[in-house]
């Protein structure tokens, strides 16, 4: 299995030496670590699981070791989910970037790889959850309480990203049911193409609009696994 690729080391310190000021320093740097990781893999649910839960327990790793003076722990574990749900909004916009190219192509909701898309999406929040869930189970003491505190704040709450989704979810399909009524075009063969690549697409999406805000040079997407036999 590939492993995230972010420092988990270097962000288990930063956790274990923040200072109760440190908020918005500690929010940035797991939003940038998740966003590190999400680009080195196919954004496919599995993978973004994978990815928040390696994350989180990195963040609750070196929270459990800060003794700084006025720390509260489930500040930093809110910081912590706050990052990563900054990344996860980044991996929204690359979605629909992706899905809006799939409705220009003239891709509907009765081809498979387009539905299971939008279902993929429809799910970001509660993958989330799922993830952040299975990195606290194994936490004992104060911190357990903490994980506890945040994780029913962000079940009654929502996040973010979640919200963003969901809104990309209903407005696409609403997008693509009016495409299909009005153009039902010769071009659904290339739409049909684009939807199988899809998952490597949104990966592209997201290295380029992460290398655009660091004024970098676009990185290509992660090669797609060859099956087996071939």
């Amino acid at each position: 299995m590939a492993q995230p690729m972010f420092d988990a080391d270097a962000l288990i310190t930063m956790f274990e030496h923040a200072s109760a000021r440190q908020g918005t320093q500690l929010k940035k740097a797991v939003g940038d670590a998740t966003l590190a990781a999400l680009q080195g893999r196919e954004l496919t649910l599995k993978n973004i699981r994978t990815t928040l839960k390696a994350v989180a327990e990195a963040a609750s790793a070196g929270a459990a070791k800060n003794v700084m003076p006025g720390v509260d722990a489930g500040e930093l574990l809110d910081r912590a989910v706050a990052g990563m749900d900054d990344a996860l909004l980044k991996a929204v916009q690359a979605n629909r970037v992706a899905l809006e190219k799939l409705v220009a192509q003239g891709a509907d909701l009765r081809e498979k790889h387009v539905k299971k898309a939008l279902d993929d999406l429809d799910r970001f929040e509660d993958t989330m959850f799922a993830a952040l869930k299975k990195a606290a189970a194994g936490v004992e003491g104060p911190l357990a309480g903490a994980w506890d505190q945040v994780l029913q704040k962000m079940q009654a709450g929502g996040t973010v990203s979640g919200a963003q989704a969901a809104q990309t979810v209903e407005q696409l399909a609403e997008q693509m049911q009016g495409a299909m009524r009005s153009t039902r075009a010769a071009s659904v063969r290339a739409a049909q193409a684009l939807a199988e690549s899809y998952t490597a697409m949104v990966s592209g999406v997201l290295i380029g609009m992460a290398d655009a805000l660091q004024g970098a040079a676009p990185k290509p997407p992660p090669a797609p696994r060859k099956a087996a036999g071939k």
